[in-house]
């Protein structure tokens, strides 16, 4: 918790410094890259510091941060905490990379605010900053742990075993390590993270759910082309469907990601829209290979039948469940099963099993307009868990709020 002497500091200072954290982050990165450009050729994904959105994550997390520790001072919004974390330790972020942030962040800090930041506003954000880097070195250490490897040391060589066309923009690839090792156990809903060379030398790096339950001789992951609409091409989507082939090799982090299957037996509710689908998937298979007989409703909502990937699989993995319903929305009409609906998903529709637990996965307004619903319907907010590929623009702190 703050201490004492900051805590009225900070809470002074907060809609200030809120106010101005968008352009605090864009100068921060702007000095990070002219300092170690290194970073956005290797590290950070160069799409989403074109568009804006890593900056935005970086503002709206810390600035969630600080407010948590105003209102909550005996709470941490660990669940925040937890999908950067992953998100981090999927990258092989090391302990020391937070004091090269710290340096180019305060003096971000100091540029733009200027006089306002005295040695006491300095003093008191500076502690705000170290409360959440060290709580995040602490999660990435447990989670470096946990996979059995040095910190930073999450990198394996993995063979392409096979690879099958989902759909027209979908490809799944089954993967085994190169050394004759088994691959790493994981747990049902977590992601890898996939680095490759691109032509200019970079080598960018993109987390991809392990779509198939654990305890598989191999890994797959599924990977959607980003196309350009609206933003950046998807510089690794692209690359990887144009230019591998069975036998090729791809460097792969250990797994990691917080949307995990919990102990239990109490009824579940699957929720994911177009690529999301993937940690259903492996949530299901798993489900299905232990002999589980939770209840389990899944939903899931696409453009059209012939976009959804792993449609067929989907439908296999629910018939072998023995207490499991699945509901198909399609913004397109034409299932050929006449099992869909057509329009926008939509939860408040179903019935629904009292004291379930929701993982959601997919577009960031379809999983608000899920939790919405969901809350509505009377679910807790500790029982709703989600996941985000790219910058967590949801920023955490409605949620953390919800939950306390």
């Amino acid at each position: 918790m703050l201490s004492e002497q900051s805590v009225p500091i900070v809470r002074a200072t907060l809609p200030a410094v809120g106010a101005a954290i968008g352009d605090i982050a864009e100068l921060f990165y702007q000095k990070l890259f002219e300092d170690r450009p290194e970073l956005l050729r290797d590290l950070f994904n160069r799409g989403n510091q074109a568009n804006g959105e890593q900056r935005q994550a970086l503002a709206g997390s810390v600035a969630a941060f600080a407010g948590m520790l105003l209102e909550h001072p005996g709470e941490r919004p660990d669940a925040m905490l937890a999908r950067i974390a992953n998100k981090h330790a999927s990258l092989g972020v090391t302990s020391d990379q937070y004091k090269l942030v710290h340096q180019h962040l305060f003096a971000a800090i100091a540029d733009v605010l200027g006089d306002a930041v005295t040695p006491e506003v300095a003093a008191a954000w500076d502690e705000v900053y170290w409360l959440m880097a060290n709580a995040l070195i602490a999660a990435e250490a447990r989670l470096y742990q946990e996979a059995g490897t040095a910190e930073g040391d999450v990198w394996r060589q993995m063979e392409i075993v096979e690879r099958h066309e989902e759909t027209p923009e979908v490809v799944s690839f089954r993967l085994r390590r190169t050394d004759g090792h088994p691959v790493a156990l994981f747990r049902p809903g977590q992601y890898v993270s996939v680095r490759v060379q691109l032509p200019d030398g970079a080598r960018q790096i993109r987390q991809y759910s392990l779509s198939a339950a654990p305890g598989c001789p191999q890994w797959r992951i599924t990977v959607k082309r980003v196309r350009g609409a609206g933003g950046p091409e998807g510089e690794v989507s692209s690359w990887l469907h144009e230019h591998t082939k069975v036998g090729d090799e791809l460097t792969v982090s250990v797994p990691f990601g917080d949307l995990v299957l919990r102990e239990g037996d109490g009824p579940l509710l699957l929720v994911s829209a177009g690529i999301g689908s993937t940690p259903m998937l492996s949530v299901l298979d798993h489900l299905t290979a232990v002999g589980s007989t939770r209840p389990v409703v899944v939903v899931h909502a696409d453009r059209s039948p012939a976009e959804h990937a792993h449609r067929d699989e989907l439908r296999r993995l629910v018939e072998a469940h023995p207490n499991a319903k699945l509901h198909l929305w399609y913004e397109e009409a034409g299932d050929p099963a006449g099992e869909a609906a057509t329009g926008q998903a939509d939860v408040g529709l179903l019935d629904l099993p009292e004291g379930l637990t929701a993982y959601l996965c997919g577009p960031l307004p379809f999983m608000r307009a899920v939790r919405r619903d969901l809350l509505l319907r009377g679910v807790s907010a500790r029982a709703i868990h989600y996941e985000v590929f790219g910058p967590d623009l949801w920023l955490g702190q409605q949620e953390e709020k919800a939950q306390a």
